[in-house]
């Protein structure tokens, strides 16, 4: 097994726990929940096979279906984040970049992270809570919901980055 693999299980387990045990108890003004094991699909380096990402999002998305309740939601919505997040890194890479860049705000910089992790998050928490609901007929609570969830745990995921960037 490479250092990588073991990093990678390593952060699963850490996420998935998080999730389970502190994030997924918490709700903000009875809609906005932490999101965070997002993060790890956004994280993956430019050129790690697209097999391995879905397979890596699928199974943290199952994992976290089984602690949460959430019958199919969340391995649904990961399994659409790990399809999109290979495309949305090339579009805010330069094309003369490295093949096996990381996905971080000290390689692709802050503003360019950013962007990215705003993108990925707020298209997980849409599709999350329009599964999750399954109707449209309440709209607004919807709306509330996927982006004050996308909100906190975009607020989250820059805070674990900018602690990553001053190590």
């Amino acid at each position: 097994m490479t250092i990588s693999f073991i990093r990678r299980l390593l952060l699963f387990l850490v996420l998935c726990l998080a999730q389970a045990l502190v994030l997924g108890r918490i709700q903000l003004f009875g809609c906005a929940s932490p999101l965070l094991y997002v993060y790890f699909t956004i994280i993956f380096q430019r050129g790690h096979p697209r097999w391995s990402i879905l397979l890596w999002s699928f199974a943290l998305g199952l994992t976290v279906d089984m602690f949460s309740n959430t019958p199919g939601v969340a391995a649904a919505s990961m399994t659409l984040i790990g399809f999109l997040q290979p495309y949305l890194i090339e579009l805010f890479l330069p094309r003369d970049a490295e093949a096996d860049i990381p996905s971080s705000a000290k390689s692709l910089g802050i503003g360019r992270f950013a962007c990215l992790a705003g993108l990925l998050t707020l298209a997980y928490s849409l599709v999350f809570f329009a599964l999750e609901s399954f109707s449209f007929f309440n709209w607004l609570y919807w709306l509330q919901c996927s982006l004050g969830s996308a909100l906190l745990t975009f607020l989250l995921i820059m805070t674990i980055e900018s602690l990553r960037v001053k190590s």
